[in-house]
């Protein structure tokens, strides 16, 4: 099977998009970054999770992969904790509504114990005892299906293919071949269970511009294909877009290289370590580069390394990530951190000023970043120049998406709640961050990934 998966491997050459350079990549270098006093399980991090019911109280002591939470009508899938420590506080917001469930952690790490397997038993493992760990341990929650972009349900249709892509082409992303260095058997391992799930392939997608690190080169039991291309070039939904495409009815699962590497490391050393080499990034960090951090850290840690000034903490990406602040906590599928400058200073004549340091896609009379190339770097802050208007039909948001959708039409078909519309028009195999670098054009400046997300919320529950 594995030779025969290989040779069906695809190339595929995507020409439109849009590559975001910007100051503050991390090198491949770890810096020491001290470990977080408190840790946060956030229930909005986990689409899905919409009616969470806790397990534990402020006061009761936990470890990590002990149990948090569950959905109510899915009470056999645990979101568990990822440190051990004391519950300190279960915060709330309007009509009570489950915010952040915040653990004082202890200074040396204690793990639940699970099923430890061999390779060879992992290979002889049922998809039911397989299964059944996953959904116990919190490990489950790595398995995003699509459409919606939602926690897989293993009650439904099983999925018919899984796609991972082993590339970030998000502006500063992490390099996952270095954050996964030494993890090769953790990976392979989690493969393995995962293949478990499908009849179908397991489509483990490399950046066709580099050479393919040995980590993926290596990895038995999927099919490896090449994607050339600019971002998003690096979003599984593009990859599923042209090697295989999600039809009305279809599922189709994805995960993160770390994910996959998590759930290896459960079934062979039997613990839910959610430690990870997390990028620093940003043009406001002193010093960038790779630090050793658990899912839910707290980001008060970083101020020593950050520069003075009105900064914006981002939890993942500057496209897709959250503004958490200072005092804010790292989501659980974000293996990045960004500081940049908050952008709340007016500026006189704005966009219209001529300047060569902003950065656009658009080559207008105040935006002359193009003049510089391609390889120029630039200093971003969160400033928009300009306000939400009403939509502007300029062609701009296809140059930017290398799929056959129309993305203007698909949000006004959104807007006005038009169902047919949105199915034809390509829905099911979106999600916010495939339409990220539309709202970074927009000179409209609306909230496409919010509206998208509208959609598919309406088309979940249609």
């Amino acid at each position: 099977m594995y030779s025969q998966e290989r040779n069906m491997s695809q190339t595929i050459k995507l020409k439109r998009g849009f590559d975001i350079n910007l100051v503050g990549k991390a090198p491949k270098k770890i810096i020491e970054i001290p470990q977080s006093d408190t840790f946060a399980l956030k229930p909005m991090d986990f689409v899905g999770l919409s009616r969470p019911k806790l397990v534990v109280k402020e006061g009761e002591n936990v470890k990590a992969g002990s149990p948090i939470c569950f959905e109510r009508n899915k009470e056999d899938i645990f979101y568990t904790s990822p440190v051990s420590g004391e519950i300190v506080e279960i915060k709330r917001g309007e009509k009570r509504k489950i915010l952040e469930i915040k653990i004082l952690g202890d200074k040396e790490i204690e793990f639940e114990q699970f099923n430890q397997y061999s390779v060879s038993e992992i290979n002889t493992l049922s998809k039911e005892r397989a299964l059944e760990q996953l959904k116990k341990s919190g490990a489950w929650a790595n398995v995003i299906q699509r459409p919606y972009g939602s926690i897989a349900d293993p009650d439904e249709t099983p999925p018919k293919t899984i796609m991972i892509s082993s590339f970030d082409s998000h502006p500063l992303a992490p390099d996952y071949s270095f954050v996964l260095t030494g993890q090769e058997h953790y990976f392979q391992a989690g493969i393995d269970i995962i293949k478990k799930f499908t009849k179908g392939i397991v489509h483990l997608n490399v950046d066709g511009k580099k050479e393919i690190p040995s980590i993926f080169s290596q990895t038995q039991n999927v099919q490896l294909n090449k994607i050339v291309g600019i971002h998003p070039a690096g979003n599984v939904g593009v990859q599923i877009h042209h090697i295989d495409p999600i039809a009305k009815g279809d599922i189709v699962w994805t995960l993160n290289p770390v994910g996959v590497a998590q759930i290896g490391r459960l079934f062979t050393k039997g613990i839910y370590d959610t430690s990870r080499l997390v990028a620093i990034t940003g043009s406001q960090m002193k010093e960038t580069g790779y630090a050793k951090i658990f899912a839910g850290s707290c980001l008060n840690k970083l101020s020593n390394k950050v520069k003075e000034g009105d900064n914006r903490y981002i939890s993942g990406n500057v496209l897709t990530g959250n503004g958490v602040g200072k005092e804010g906590y790292m989501g659980y599928y974000h293996n990045q951190i960004t500081v940049i400058p908050e952008g709340k200073k007016e500026e006189f004549l704005g966009w219209v000023k001529p300047s060569t340091t902003k950065l656009s896609f658009h080559k207008a009379f105040g935006m002359l970043s193009f003049l510089n190339g391609k390889n120029k770097d630039f200093v971003v802050d969160t400033n928009t120049y300009g306000e939400e208007r009403n939509f502007v039909i300029s062609g701009t948001f296809e140059k930017v998406t290398p799929m056959d959708i129309l993305p203007t039409y698909l949000f006004k078909a959104i807007l006005a709640e038009d169902y047919e519309e949105m199915e034809a028009l390509g829905i099911y195999e979106l999600i916010e961050e495939d339409v990220a670098l539309c709202e970074f054009v927009d000179v409209s400046k609306n909230p496409l990934q919010e509206i998208l997300r509208e959609g598919l919320e309406l088309i979940k529950e249609g």
